[in-house]
């Protein structure tokens, strides 16, 4: 697609630009359909994102998107169009906000809720140094559940600066939004009642709306009118848009089209596997209860919803609120499970500590889309958690290898008497039937080298396999261990084993993970211990086997290794 100037936009009719608009939606599914990426997201915020660039001046003008992921049309007016069909690649254009990727983009963006304390920084900012532009964050209602929101709406007069909060609304996070905030935004749609507006305006807005932000002849003057009144006072702009708008099929089924993988699956997905276990354990316990934040089906739980409605909930996107939640309900004797990606459950990292593990309570977390998650970048890799979990006493952390063991581990937490953690990746194989036993390996080849690898979760178990094989031509053998248990280790075995040399792989950063603790057990052992994982680094986007290698699990490296070890054995 062609660049796109900002005069062009700024000269074009009201005809013109919806024309563009078709375009450029156009162009957002053919590149999500080639790519991959959030597909519903941008099909519904087009007319609004070219109104902005009609009505403000980029970059001049700074704009905050909440989350993120419905960018795609800023990015294909800031002069990204020709680099649009890289979009997600490695070397690409990035799916989210980059500041190193355009100026354009002030601010990386990636969870929920945290565009409008950065509009008020970036705000505050500019009156300190007696710079005039505007800054608008673009929310979305989901969002505006989150807590920081409200945490930032509260210093808004106190702060003494101006911005403009376009509220997106279209009723999804990426599943349905629920909850209260959600009952009051349909208030304010269906009657503008007085006293939802007034609630904005006691924290120093001056609310607008009800905007079609689907139709350019309402939101042009709605956003020239705001811009007017920010020489004043902060606005709160309301509009409301078709998650998918344009594209039937995208505009029935939001959830299903949110985010699109352009690859046909070739591996069975954890989180299909995850609703199914969980269901099964509450048909047979009635202590079993299901918690997630605003990813009912992005983890494969519409079923267990719709089955015991009464024992599931999704609390919008309230992470924090998700865990303490659980919390209560353990305290009284319920068993819940809490489902959230790695990235996600950073944000409720104290309540782990403190609500959860401080009290020793039953909570088994269920922790999809662990290690490298591969095109949405570095605000999603979910390589972080063995290692900022791996401290907390209290907790027992299980990797599984397949889905057959995940299955194993969710039995085990409802059996189990403490808090539980249980990481996976996104897809992974089925494997066949297990019981396990909590801290307890699995010693998957065993032989007479003085070479043993422990690897963690399927991904690096699959990479022991491979070299294994490969390094078998070459007369060179190796034990392998499923290092299944983070917390407890299996110091047993761990104990028993009489090699001299130790590799270690896990799918997750080296530092503070598998690695770091059967090293700091074999400490003073004279046996030689190499850890393999991910680097002191943020991993950028692209494909999830090209930033592994690159990112610290290089085959080729550790097969290196390996054959060294060997040579001195």
């Amino acid at each position: 697609m062609r660049t796109i100037s900002s005069a062009e936009i700024k000269n074009s009719s009201v005809e013109q630009l919806n024309a563009l608009c078709e375009t450029l939606r156009e162009e957002i599914f053919r590149t999500v359909s080639t790519c991959g990426g959030h597909l519903s997201s941008n099909l519904g915020t087009v007319e609004l994102t070219v109104a902005l660039h009609r009505v403000f001046d980029f970059p001049r003008d700074k704009i905050i998107f909440d989350v993120g992921h419905q960018c795609y049309t800023h990015k294909l007016l800031s002069g990204r169009a020709p680099l649009f069909h890289t979009l997600r690649k490695e070397g690409g254009l990035s799916g989210f906000p980059k500041r190193e990727e355009s100026e354009y983009d002030c601010y990386d963006t990636g969870h929920a809720g945290t565009a409008l304390s950065a509009a008020l920084g970036i705000a505050k900012a500019r009156d300190l140094k007696g710079e005039d532009f505007s800054v608008i964050a673009l929310i979305g209602d989901g969002s505006f559940q989150n807590g920081l929101i409200y945490e930032a709406l509260n210093s808004l007069k106190i702060l003494h600066t101006n911005i403009l909060i376009l509220l997106n609304d279209n009723g999804m996070s990426i599943s349905p939004t629920v909850g209260s905030t959600h009952e009051i935004l349909n208030e304010l749609k269906d009657s503008a009642c007085t006293e939802d507006v007034a609630l904005f305006e006691r924290f120093g807005l001056t609310y607008r709306g009800i905007v079609n932000g689907n139709k350019l002849e309402e939101l042009l003057p709605a956003l020239e009118e705001a811009k007017e009144t920010l020489r004043s006072s902060s606005v709160l702009l309301h509009v409301v848009t078709k998650k998918g708008q344009g594209y039937p099929f995208s505009e029935n089924a939001p959830v299903e089209t949110h985010g699109l993988d352009p690859k046909p699956r070739v591996e069975h997905s954890y989180s299909e596997a995850l609703g199914d276990e969980l269901m099964r354990l509450a048909s047979h316990d009635e202590r079993v209860a299901v918690i997630t934040a605003a990813m009912t089906d992005s983890l494969g739980l519409r079923n267990f919803f719709e089955q015991f409605p009464e024992r599931a909930f999704d609390v919008g996107i309230c992470e924090e609120h998700a865990a303490v939640l659980a919390a209560g309900l353990a305290t009284q004797g319920m068993r819940p499970y809490y489902a959230i990606y790695s990235t996600f459950l950073q944000r409720a990292y104290d309540e782990i500590i403190h609500d959860i593990c401080g009290q020793n309570l039953p909570v088994t977390f269920c922790i999809d889309h662990a290690g490298i998650t591969g095109p949405d970048g570095e605000t999603h890799q979910g390589i972080f958690d063995l290692s900022y979990l791996a401290p907390i006493p209290n907790l027992t952390i299980g990797i599984p290898k397949d889905i057959s063991e995940l299955r194993a581990m969710l039995r085990a937490g409802l059996r189990y008497d403490g808090p539980m953690a249980v990481r996976y990746p996104h897809l992974g194989e089925i494997g066949a039937h297990c019981e396990l036993e909590i801290g307890k390996f699995e010693v998957l080849h065993s032989t007479m080298s003085d070479i043993i690898v422990f690897a963690a979760g399927g991904r690096c178990i699959s990479l022991a396999q491979k070299l294994r094989a490969t390094l078998a031509k070459e007369g060179i053998d190796f034990s392998i261990v499923n290092a299944r248990f983070l917390r407890p280790l299996d110091e047993a075995l761990l104990a028993s084993r009489r090699e001299s040399y130790v590799i270690t792989l896990e799918d997750n950063i080296v530092r503070g993970g598998i690695g770091d603790a059967i090293a700091r057990f074999y400490r003073n052992s004279g046996k030689a211990v190499f850890c393999f994982g991910y680097g002191d680094a943020f991993i950028p986007h692209g494909e999830i086997s090209s930033l592994s290698v690159k990112s610290g699990l290089d085959p080729d490296e550790i097969a290196e290794k390996i054959r060294g070890c060997h040579a001195r054995g």
